[in-house]
């Protein structure tokens, strides 16, 4: 579960990166993927999987998952009982909020 957790707080973060990024500072959309063989909605639901879903899936299960290297990590690091998550979750769903918030105060989104 806590793959499942860190991998969707990444992917809304690494999305909002990404709109920032195309819309606001290229003005053009680079990062997509469209599978026209595929219904609309279908395809867009796979092509969020692939592009969003995907990276920060392959970076946690490759850095902290892979061989069990989470056993490892419980030893060296200290249990604070969720405290830390919650935290990271917090953050990592609201900055993009309030920076969209201040882009769109400033008039820049």
């Amino acid at each position: 579960m806590t793959l499942l957790y860190m991998t969707v707080i990444m992917a809304v973060d690494l999305l909002f990166i990404m709109i920032i990024l195309q819309k606001v500072i290229l003005g053009y959309y680079f990062y997509k993927l469209e599978i026209p063989a595929l219904p609309q909605k279908i395809g867009n639901l796979l092509s969020f999987v692939i592009l969003f879903m995907g990276p920060p899936l392959l970076i946690n299960y490759i850095l902290i998952f892979r061989n069990r290297r989470y056993e490892k990590l419980i030893r060296k690091y200290k249990y604070h009982n969720g405290k830390l998550a919650v935290t990271y979750m917090l953050l990592g769903l609201s900055i993009p909020v309030i920076t969209l918030l201040f882009g769109m105060l400033y008039g820049v989104i």
